[in-house]
């Protein structure tokens, strides 16, 4: 953003309006310089540029991305959009503004972030939207962030950078940021606090283009919500264009109740951002032998999509399964090739199981292999099972593509499972991302 004197911009913190009972420290927000020459009301449906200057709600603000407002784009609301301008004798300030626009609508800042959204798209999610098929790699937060600023950062490219940056360089593309533990609206990432996380990198990843899921739960701890009010506050940090869609990973002994608490905030909160897709991820086995490949928590879950959405899988959620870790070669756990467990045909195989057992429309299920050696070190997923997988994919129509993890896109030799490489070697660094780049 070019620097201009006069004004002090200051991030808004990112909370909807009666998400937060409290202001943030304005001491830890970033400061930047603009310009208030010309200050009007905000109004729903406009074009701002970068730069411009409105007032909302008695506060003046300064565009920081442009964008076509909405109803529930307000300046308070969407940080990645708006920061708040200080503006020492720049323009008088002007009106202040009802936020309402021509159409006379409310701001739409209530809890659920919601809004009736008529801007130009007629949208009005206040998140991105995520069309058809996604190629979206994990990236665990917690490793190799930078704790002094809480910018999710990688060492990939061989120095530590940040994961927006190194993005931008290798094709950009969405990423699934991992793991929010705890209950949603008190959540955190890794110990650091949701809204600090979200605050260091909602702008950096807005600012290089790149969409984002944000993904709960994890193998190491379990993430639950009981209201529609702390859901909107989870998806409300991260507002921005760039959101495209929220993923629950349900590992760790969650009761089937709160399975459908999860479940049940996906029904709410579609209606107040449908552009968003949201996906449940479970673990699989991919067997030959016609039997289950879910265990109890997968098809707890799968019991809590049709409790809550009845026999058919709406269009915007997802299962997606967690291709890794079979164990040894067994018709009962993969599909076995020269004695192995072929990673790329178990992959397709566990889908098939899926759909044909439970189902689920291939347009309906994602996979997530584990890139490289996995925890069970004779499961090795090599490039060319990228290949395998991506072929299936682009025959039988599925809704995405995942990876664990970005991270580990590096090289190191076979061996024990490593969060920083791919116990693989001679792939090169980003060398799965670019294969699954090719291929998809």
């Amino acid at each position: 953003m070019k620097t201009l004197a006069r004004s002090t911009i200051l991030f808004a913190i990112a909370c909807a309006a009666g998400a937060c009972g409290t202001e943030g420290d304005s001491s830890s927000i970033t400061s930047l310089a603009a310009t208030c020459d010309s200050v009007t009301p905000w109004a729903n449906g406009t074009h701002y540029a970068v730069g411009a200057v409105v007032t909302f709600d008695g506060q003046t603000y300064q565009c920081i991305q442009a964008h076509t407002s909405q109803l529930d784009w307000t300046p308070p609301v969407v940080p990645a959009l708006w920061g708040i301008a200080d503006c020492d004798g720049g323009g008088d300030g002007g009106d202040g503004g009802d936020g309402t626009g021509d159409d006379g609508g409310g701001d739409g800042t209530g809890d659920d972030g919601g809004g009736d959204g008529t801007g130009d798209d007629g949208g009005g999610d206040g998140g991105g939207v995520a069309d058809g098929f996604i190629l979206s790699p994990y990236k665990d937060t917690s490793i190799n962030m930078d704790f002094n600023t809480n910018v999710i950062s990688t060492t990939v490219p061989g120095a530590r950078t940040p994961l927006a940056d190194d993005l931008a360089a290798n094709g950009g593309g969405p990423i699934t940021l991992a793991f929010a533990t705890g209950e949603c609206g008190t959540e955190n990432w890794g110990g650091v606090q949701g809204a600090a996380i979200a605050q260091a990198n909602v702008p950096r990843l807005t600012s290089a283009g790149i969409d984002y899921i944000l993904s709960t739960g994890g193998a190491a701890g379990s993430f639950t919500c009981g209201s529609d009010a702390g859901f909107s506050t989870f998806i409300n940090r991260w507002l921005s264009p760039n959101l495209i869609g929220v993923d629950f990973d349900i590992e760790v002994g969650q009761s089937q109740a709160a399975i459908v608490n999860l479940v049940r905030r996906i029904d709410a909160a579609h209606g107040a951002h449908p552009g968003l897709r949201f996906s449940l991820t479970i673990a699989t086995l991919a067997n030959t032998d016609g039997s289950e490949s879910l265990n109890a928590t997968g098809v707890a879950t799968l019991q809590a999509v049709t409790t809550v959405f009845g026999s058919s899988v709406p269009s915007f959620v997802t299962i997606n399964l967690m291709t890794m870790d079979y164990g040894g070669p067994s018709q009962f756990v993969c599909v076995v090739a020269n004695g192995t467990c072929d990673m790329g045909q178990s992959a397709a195989q566990a889908a098939r199981n899926l759909h044909d057992r439970h189902g689920i429309p291939f347009g309906n299920i994602e996979l997530t292999p584990m890139i490289g050696g996995n925890d069970v070190q004779s499961n090795v997923f090599h490039p060319a099972d990228v290949n395998t997988l991506a072929t299936f994919a682009a025959q039988n129509g599925i809704a995405g593509v995942h990876f664990w993890s970005y991270d580990r896109d590096v090289d190191c030799p076979p061996g024990p499972a490593s969060p920083v490489c791919n116990s693989h070697g001679g792939v090169g660094a980003h060398g799965f991302l670019h294969r699954f780049q090719s291929a998809l």
